[in-house]
């Protein structure tokens, strides 16, 4: 039971690191993801609104008990990390690294939230 509580946080702070810096870039580096945004053909007003949901994603995960919320954060990161992902591979950027990144520790933090619970 030890081991499973090491590799899920281990998981999740490493998920929590790549979304803070994704919120961060959101907030301090505007004009760039403005760009990026727009090269994906994606509305630039929803930046703000996406990072405090990501922002609020991360906070449900952190929280004791909440179970419901827990899984519809997992389900929302898991489908934002696919599109990001895809995103920056049909535009051919290559930054689709960090989603990948990003979706494996998601998915070692799931498996591994449910094996402690």
């Amino acid at each position: 039971m030890k081991i499973n509580k090491i590799i899920y946080y281990i998981a999740t702070i490493l998920l929590t690191a790549v979304m803070l810096f994704s919120i961060s870039m959101y907030f301090l580096k505007h004009e760039m993801i403005k760009d990026a945004f727009e090269s994906f053909g994606y509305p630039t007003y929803i930046i703000y609104p996406y990072a405090m949901v990501k922002l609020l994603g991360l906070v449900v995960l952190w929280l004791p008990g909440y179970k419901l919320l827990k899984e519809w954060a997992y389900a929302g990161f898991f489908y934002a990390f696919i599109l990001a992902f895809f995103a920056h591979y049909m535009i051919g950027d290559g930054q689709q690294g960090t989603a990948i990144v990003a979706l494996i520790a998601l998915i070692i933090s799931y498996i591994f939230f449910k094996r402690t619970k």
